[in-house]
């Protein structure tokens, strides 16, 4: 592959993935700052005479069909996270359920994140399967934009010695933070 070539290939993907890094970046920046959204909880339903076991193959099933008897229609769910006796409806970078599960019955209850935590849960990679699949994409474009501009650097006779300098502090810093 030619200079040229990789360079145009380095920046069309630099350009079409900024918006990722900037939610990466400004979603965690704000968690590790205290920041980590808020999640509005309001109990819709609950009942003293249904259970559920969440060991149970058709657990899936049953929580949309309490969900139903909760009176939620026309809601979907990738999956269901077990969380002690607690049961999340996912993914949770949207509108979701809860379900408290104990001896004395279930209680469903509307979660509704707040923007914070609806993109710090993206962050995370509980999204919805097309999201989850462009992280991976993305995941790939980011290693190659970051790899190919080092090599950009590196390859270039003036910019050798800077990019070879801060690489080299750049995985010294990291070596010792892991320490």
């Amino acid at each position: 592959m030619n200079r040229k070539l990789l360079i145009t290939i380095h920046m069309y993907l630099a350009a079409f993935f900024t918006p990722a890094v900037l939610l990466v970046a400004i979603s965690g920046g704000l968690y590790l700052a205290g920041v980590k959204g808020d999640v509005e909880q309001k109990t819709i339903f609950s009942s003293s005479d249904i259970a559920i076991n969440s060991k149970s193959a058709s657990l899936h099933a049953d929580v949309a069909a309490l969900l139903s008897r909760a009176g939620v229609k026309s809601y979907s769910f990738e999956y269901v996270k077990i969380r002690g006796t607690d049961l999340y409806t996912r993914p949770t970078s949207s509108d979701y359920y809860i379900i408290k599960t104990s001896s004395d019955g279930v209680e469903v209850i509307f979660a509704q994140p707040n923007l914070q935590s609806r993109l710090m849960e993206l962050h995370k990679g509980h999204g919805p399967p097309t999201f989850k699949t462009f992280q991976k994409l993305f995941a790939v474009a980011l290693t190659f934009i970051i790899c190919s501009g080092l090599w950009l650097g590196i390859s270039n006779a003036r910019l050798r010695r800077s990019a070879l300098l801060t690489a080299t502090a750049g995985a010294l810093v990291f070596a010792l933070l892991l320490i």
